[in-house]
C-alpha cells in the first residue's frame, strides 16, 4: 500500500466523508472473525454509515467513517497495507452518485440530467449530486446509483459545482422499482394444511432463519450468483409455503444479494427460479 492511501482517508474523514480500504479488484475486506454473521451489527440494511463496530473495516459501506482514530489504529492497518484504493459511502456524506459506465450512458446524462460535479472513471464517469436516496444497480443502460447502503470508489474531487439531487435521479428508481420494491414477484403463498398454527410464526424462528441467509449472501467469496439461489432457494423451502414471509423480509434478502454486487433484475430471477423449482 501506499501511505497515500491513508493519507487520502484521512483527508475525506476529516472533511465528513466515511471512508474504507478496498482490497484488489475494487471489493470490500470480507467479515473478521469476531462479528461473523454479521454479529456486530453491520448488517446491509442497516441505513446508517459507520454501523459495523467491530476492530477492522469488514462489513463494506457500514464499516465507512470518519473517525480519522480508527482509520490510523492498529486493527485497521492490516487492511491498510493491502488496499488497492479508497472508497466512501455517498449516503453517509449526504451524496448521490450516478455512474455512468460508458459512452452511451454519459451521453443519457448530459441530454436528461443537470449538471453537477463529474469525476472521470476507467470506462466512464461519476455525476456527485448533494443529497441522498435509495441506491439500485441498472436503473438503465450502463448506469448505477450509489448513495446509501452502497460505496463508491475515491477517484478525486472531480470538476464542476455539485448541483442539489434533482427528481430526474429519484425517478429512474421509482421508474425500475415500483413498490413492493425488491421482490418483483408475489411472496403469497398459501398457509399450511388444515389451516394450523405455523411454527414459522414464532418471531425468533422466523428472525433467526432470515438472519443466518444475510449472514451466507454476505460472506460470499465468489459464485455469488450461484450463493444467492442456493440462499433463496432454502429460505423458500422452509418458509414458502406456510404464509410466513413478507415483503419486509424478501426486501432483506433482496438488500444482502445488492450490497454482493447482484442487480434487482438478478435478484427478482433469482427469487423467482428458486419459487418455480420449489412450486410455490
Amino acid at each position: 500500500m501506499s501511505a497515500s492511501l491513508l493519507t487520502t482517508a484521512l483527508d475525506l474523514a476529516g472533511a465528513g466523508v466515511p471512508v474504507l480500504p478496498l482490497r484488489a479488484g475494487k471489493l470490500p475486506f470480507g467479515n473478521c472473525s469476531a462479528c461473523r454473521d454479521n454479529a456486530c451489527g453491520g448488517r446491509p440494511n442497516m441505513k446508517t454509515a459507520g454501523a459495523c463496530v467491530c476492530p477492522a473495516p469488514c462489513h463494506g459501506w457500514a464499516a465507512a467513517t470518519t473517525d480519522t482514530a480508527v482509520l490510523s489504529s492498529r486493527p485497521w492497518a492490516g487492511a491498510w497495507r493491502e488496499a488497492r484504493a479508497v472508497a466512501y459511502h455517498p449516503g453517509g456524506a449526504g451524496l448521490t452518485v450516478v455512474d455512468l459506465d460508458n459512452a452511451s450512458a454519459i451521453a443519457w446524462a448530459r441530454g436528461s440530467l443537470p449538471p453537477t460535479r463529474t469525476v472521470a472513471t476507467t470506462r466512464g464517469e461519476h455525476w456527485i449530486y448533494l443529497g441522498a436516496m435509495q441506491s439500485a444497480n441498472n436503473v438503465r443502460a450502463g448506469v448505477d446509483v450509489k448513495s446509501s447502503i452502497s460505496y463508491a470508489r475515491w477517484l478525486g474531487p472531480g470538476t464542476g459545482t455539485m448541483a442539489d439531487l434533482p427528481d430526474a435521479v429519484r425517478a429512474l428508481i421509482v421508474k425500475t422499482r415500483p413498490a413492493p420494491q425488491h421482490s418483483g414477484v408475489a411472496v403469497s403463498v398459501p398457509v399450511s394444511a388444515g389451516g394450523r398454527e405455523c411454527r414459522h410464526r414464532t418471531p425468533a424462528y422466523l428472525e433467526r432463519g432470515i438472519a443466518m441467509a444475510e449472514g451466507r449472501i454476505a460472506e460470499a467469496r465468489s459464485a455469488v450468483h450461484h450463493t444467492v439461489y442456493r440462499v433463496f432457494l432454502a429460505v423458500l423451502s422452509t418458509h414458502g409455503r406456510c404464509g410466513c414471509l413478507t415483503e419486509t423480509h424478501v426486501q432483506r434478502l433482496f438488500l444482502a444479494a445488492q450490497a454482493k454486487g447482484e442487480s434487482p433484475r438478478h435478484c427478482t430471477v433469482a427469487w423467482a427460479n428458486a419459487r418455480t423449482a420449489l412450486g410455490v
